[in-house]
């Protein structure tokens, strides 16, 4: 055994930016899936959580469950947003201090919703992640996605090919007594231990839009990783983990602090807390990350008009020469013109993420 320090090289040969389209085969919803499951789950609708969003959503949108007419995410937090931004109540129901309420707990039923979906391995991204090592070990993945099917199908290459690196600082790497329980994970911008033959490599995930796994303190400002606890019970709206190999149930709190924790993804809204800690430091890295490529690959993602924010980071940091390559079902011309908005040296392909894996020409016209 000796202990090696794991280097990136100075540019990068790919990006891979993963949208919804790809976890969706693995089962996990998209962003328009996601209000109608709430609405329609009756284990939300009768839990301490979910009850008041419900009857919230029922009482401020009009909505038809048989003809599959539900607002958009967009619209409800552009709503909640209204209020909380201007200091302002709906009504006498409605309080300045319960629209808050109302929504972390829309936050934490998409939490729900989402991890519910997660508990799996991924075959798709497996075979992603095995195509792509067979052809570089020079890449990083900006995901714009909560769930955790990426990083389920890396544990499977992880002893073989690399470390993953979140690119920010956690909670995990701290050596100390309270943290005992959670220092497995490795810090891969430090000294790590490797096997005499064994040539590791760090790849780079930005998950912009945060993680179920991750968990936030306020108080301490710092993040947790909990691998495999992402539940948030819905009687108490609070993380909750197991003990192995008992299976006791607990609840999270900081370590550190005994802060609940909150939370750590970013909602589809046109107002993003793009300040946070830990958003604003994963933007800055994946602005980097961009500026130093050759090429980038978006997969399954839509550019949606409420990610301004995914629209202004690769317009201001996207060099003319990086060649650019978009998969995508989606085959308008309104889709194009927004991917042409931030380059013209883009290169459309019409097929799914499980498409794109089979295609072993379109692999190799993207990797040439």
């Amino acid at each position: 055994m000796k202990t090696k320090h794991l280097t990136y090289p100075s540019s990068r040969d790919i990006i891979f930016v993963l949208g919804a389209g790809a976890s969706y085969p693995d089962g996990v919803p998209l962003q328009k899936h996601i209000l109608p499951m709430i609405l329609s789950n009756n284990e939300i609708k009768n839990s301490e959580v979910g009850g008041p969003v419900i009857e919230f959503i029922e009482d401020n949108f009009a909505y038809k469950d048989q003809e599959g007419a539900y607002p958009y995410l967009e619209a409800v937090f552009g709503f909640l947003d209204y209020f909380i931004q201007n200091n302002e109540s709906l009504s006498s129901k409605y309080s300045y201090t319960y629209i808050r309420v109302i929504k972390e707990s829309l936050i934490k039923l998409i939490h729900h919703i989402v991890n519910s979906q997660t508990d799996k391995e991924s075959k798709v991204y497996q075979t992603f992640l095995e195509m792509v090592n067979r052809r570089t070990s020079n890449y990083s993945i900006i995901s714009l996605n909560y769930d955790t099917m990426l990083e389920q199908a890396f544990q499977n290459l992880k002893g073989k090919f690399g470390y993953l690196d979140y690119c920010i600082h956690l909670m995990n790497y701290e050596k100390s007594a309270v943290l005992g329980q959670f220092d497995y994970w490795i810090d891969p911008r430090s000294p790590v231990a490797i096997d005499e033959n064994e040539n590791p490599v760090p790849i780079k995930l930005m998950k912009l839009h945060g993680s179920l796994n991750w968990k936030y303190c306020t108080c301490c400002n710092q993040t947790l990783l909990t691998t495999w606890d992402r539940e948030i019970d819905l009687t108490i709206g609070k993380f909750t983990g197991y003990t192995y190999p008992d299976k006791q149930k607990y609840e999270y709190v900081c370590p550190q602090d005994g802060t609940d924790f909150e939370t750590l993804i970013m909602m589809p809204s046109y107002v993003k807390p793009l300040h946070h800690p830990v958003i604003s430091q994963l933007l800055s890295e994946a602005a980097r990350e961009i500026r130093a490529t050759k090429k980038i690959v978006f997969i399954g993602y839509s550019l949606s008009d409420a990610d301004l924010h995914i629209r202004a980071l690769f317009k201001k940091h996207l060099a003319e020469d990086v060649k650019v390559f978009v998969v995508n079902t989606r085959e308008t011309e309104a889709f194009e013109l927004k991917y042409l908005s931030l380059t013209k040296n883009v290169q459309f392909f019409n097929c799914s993420f499980e498409d794109m894996l089979k295609d072993e020409e379109l692999n190799d016209k993207i990797f040439a």
